[in-house]
């Protein structure tokens, strides 16, 4: 191979000039890890900006020549085989005087001073050192006699001196050292960028990826590695070539332990920057004539007669969740009370609620079929042309994020309506940052504004706009507080005093008993991970618990959701849950046999799916105090354990107490999920 044989030529020539005691005594880290000293520099020692010698810089050298640098050549060996002849300038190593000093203290000398040499000095040799030489010089021999010299013999020109291998070699011996152990699967699920421009993902990582900072696997990163390395930094190589040639030899760690939340708040953008971004992205949203809306509201299954409007922060047909999952339940329910469905979300995605004045065009959906996007007064206009004569209707507010308080409240007046309900599918109206969590990684429980713990966390600027906004909703309009979850409609109660007109506890689904389930002879504890792979859920948690036990025979780890995380020792699934398969994740579970269901969101959740379908399934659930209504689900109905914290998880799991959820020691019970039918339920009810 090419590359091969120009590595191996470099080695040749730089092999009798390397000072290898320097060397192994101005980097302790290669005599530590036993490394061959000509072998390390010629590989990477060079592009760490190591010195071969005392008298030769290599940082120095590329920075006086970069012609050398951009060709991506050795540079000892460049000055070796073609350097010196052309009278290009050397400086010594930052390192040789210290290096000098101790050959003084030693009693030796390196026979070496500080100008460029014409031939580099033969390498001292420091492991070994004899004894000065005790014998008489040999005398000088006779002067010949003087003769006249014979004719000079005619010889070929010298051949020019390799300048070593390319930039395009080096990639290319990079490729080969990186490939064994790259994911190209994970790279493209992570860079969707590479993956759309159909580049073959070890190239693109090899030749600009790892500069762009992406990562080649999961469990390396290149950021940390550069962070905590910073002689790699400086010498600009691959951090990742880096570590698979020497650094992992050498002890180095390939990222941080800091934990998933350090990650978080490192790359945490802040929330106002996130609004400006949103902000310009909306101002670029072009709205439809009145007309057009006007128009598609003929398409009524009543003439508008019978209608409920509802508002969220996304088109629910379109994105998979649980607060989506609830509105395709509430469609469905209006269409069977054969009522017209008017939804409302924000043409652009907004991350808080608008204010009066901020650019932010409607997008409208009407009995499933998108519209358009309109302006908020335009919607509220062809509600009042479209249907002057009301008959059974109602609204909800599912959420106010991309809205603004008097641009709803005036779409529900048009249509006749003052009083419906408010959905607490998150704490929205308590915060900008609507998990309540402390610059996205620690519960906050929405202490008061002034509090100290508010001045800490990025969402305080945005935390007044949210009370305000929603202060000003409750106050134009009737509406009674809907609650999945006794805990959350709790928490919301203490937290902030809204003028609302009643409060109402509905939880999305209810467990209805169907029988037992079998229980399986010995075997390993089936832990299960179900969802979406985010901090948020927990997946961090149980992607270290399924790393760290990954030989355990105790356990096996399962992921089921709707993307692979690759990289991990993990069996997956694919399962989605939809309109047409409501139960595909409890069935699932069931037919894989799961034992146990991490349910270890960082956040408190107001009611958990998750939590329900594992339940309902014969699966145990394992949580945490933080989770909000799952550690009540799990503590009131005996659905499994809530340990302290993520220490007392891995102890669970170290000393094998966690084996107690198996199936094969209780025999677990089993139920259907009957779900809501959201705010239909309610209007169906009188409420």
């Amino acid at each position: 191979m090419a590359v091969t044989a120009a590595i191996d030529e470099v080695y040749r020539v730089i092999s009798a000039a390397v000072d290898g005691a320097f060397y192994r005594s101005a980097y302790p880290d290669v005599a530590a890890a036993g490394l061959d000293p000509v072998r390390h520099y010629a590989e990477s020692g060079w592009r760490e900006g190591r010195d071969p010698v005392p008298w030769f810089s290599s940082r120095a050298y590329l920075d006086a020549n970069p012609d050398v640098r951009s060709r991506g050549v050795e540079p000892f060996f460049h000055y070796l085989t073609a350097g010196r002849r052309q009278g290009r300038e050397i400086e010594p190593s930052d390192r040789a005087e210290a290096y000098l000093a101790a050959l003084s203290r030693a009693g030796q000398s390196y026979g070496w001073s500080f100008q460029p040499l014409e031939t580099a000095p033969a390498p001292l040799d420091l492991s070994e050192p004899g004894p000065p030489p005790m014998e008489d010089p040999p005398a000088e021999p006779e002067p010949a006699p003087v003769e006249d010299p014979p004719p000079e013999p005619v010889s070929e020109p010298a051949p020019e001196p390799q300048a070593g291998p390319t930039a395009e070699e080096l990639r290319a011996l990079d490729r080969a050292v990186v490939e064994p152990e790259f994911d190209a699967y994970w790279y493209l699920q992570n860079y969707r960028d590479v993956a759309a421009a159909g580049v073959d993902p070890l190239d693109h990582f090899v030749a600009s990826g790892w500069r762009e900072g992406r990562n080649p696997t999961p469990w390396f990163s290149i950021r940390d590695y550069l962070e905590t390395n910073p002689d790699v930094a400086l010498a600009g190589v691959n951090p990742f070539v880096h570590y698979l040639r020497d650094g992992r030899r050498e002890g180095r760690e390939p990222r941080h332990r800091r934990g998933f939340r350090y990650d978080i708040i490192e790359n945490l953008t802040p929330a106002t920057a996130r609004v400006a971004r949103a902000r310009t992205l909306a101002a670029k949203i072009d709205a439809k004539p009145v007309e057009a809306l006007v128009k598609a509201l003929q398409k009524s299954r009543t003439g508008l007669r019978d209608l409920h409007i509802s508002f969220s922060h996304d088109d629910y047909r379109q994105h998979l969740g649980g607060v989506q999952l609830c509105l395709q339940r509430e469609d469905l329910a209006f269409e069977r009370l054969c009522r017209d469905h008017l939804h409302i979300l924000p043409a652009k995605a907004w991350p808080v609620t608008r204010e009066p004045g901020e650019p932010g065009q409607l997008g409208v959906v009407f009995n499933r079929q998108r519209i358009g996007s309109f302006a908020p007064a335009d919607v509220a206009e062809a509600l009042r042309r479209a249907a002057p004569l009301p008959g059974r209707r109602s609204f909800a507010v599912h959420s106010l994020l991309g809205h603004t308080a008097d641009e709803v409240a005036d779409i529900v007046e048009a249509a006749g309506l003052t009083a419906g309900f408010f959905w607490l599918h998150d704490f929205a109206s308590l915060c900008a940052g609507f998990h309540l969590l402390r610059n996205d990684v620690e519960d906050c429980a929405a202490p008061p504004p002034d509090s100290g713990g508010c001045r800490i966390c990025t969402y305080l600027p945005l935390r007044r706009r949210h009370l305000d906004q929603h202060g000003r909703l409750f106050e134009r309009l009737d509406l009674t507080v809907v609650a999945p979850s006794e805990p959350t409609l709790k928490l919301w109660r203490e937290s902030w005093d809204y003028p609302h007109a009643g409060e109402v506890v509905l939880p999305h689904a209810a467990l209805i008993p169907r029988g037992r389930g079998l229980r399986p002879g010995p075997r390993p504890l089936r832990v299960a991970f179900a969802g979406t792979p985010s901090a948020l859920k927990g997946w961090p948690i149980f992607r270290e618990l399924a790393v760290r036990h990954a030989q355990d025979d105790r356990y096996r780890f399962y992921h089921l959701g709707g993307r692979r995380q690759p990289g991990l020792p993990v069996e997956f699934l694919e399962v989605s849950v939809g309109r047409e398969t409501p139960h595909a994740m409890r069935d699932a579970l069931e037919a894989l046999d799961i034992d146990v269901v991490l349910v270890w969101p960082i956040c408190r959740e107001t009611f958990s799916f998750t939590a329900y379908e594992a339940v309902a399934a014969g699966c145990a659930v394992i949580t945490w105090p933080d989770s909000g209504n799952v550690q009540a689900f799990a503590r009131a109905g005996g659905h499994g354990w809530v340990l302290d914290d993520e220490a007392a998880l891995e102890a669970a799991f170290v000393s094998g107490e966690a084996e107690a959820l198996g199936r094969s020691r209780r025999k677990p019970k089993l139920y259907d999920l009957q779900f809501s039918a959201m705010t239909a339920d309610l209007v169906e009810a009188g409420t």
